[in-house]
């Protein structure tokens, strides 16, 4: 495989990985990015797991979706992160569904 068949392949991945991504998004309540990885989430625990430094922050996201384009299967009923990097949360928004 070539150069530009890789590339090419890597771009129609990504971009399967963003239509999914635009397809499941509003099934979730939360957004979590960390140095890593990024994931949705129906529910999301955190616990500091040491005070000192650096501190260890422990993520326990259960019904979760990962962004990840080589992932085979990308669906995971639980997930578990230790990091010691920065970890950003958001709660996502619901549509009103009033007509």
């Amino acid at each position: 495989m070539g150069e530009e068949e890789l590339d090419d392949y890597e771009a129609t991945l990504e971009l399967a990985l963003v239509q999914e991504y635009k397809a499941v998004v509003a099934t979730f309540d939360y957004a979590i990015e960390t140095d890593r990885r990024f994931y949705l989430a129906n529910t999301v625990e955190v616990e500091v797991k040491s005070q000192g430094s650096p501190t260890l922050i422990e993520l326990v996201l259960h019904d979760a979706w990962v962004w990840d384009m080589y992932r085979a299967q990308r669906f995971v009923p639980l997930v578990r992160v230790l990091t010691f990097r920065d970890v950003n949360i958001e709660r996502l928004p619901k549509e009103d569904l009033a007509p």
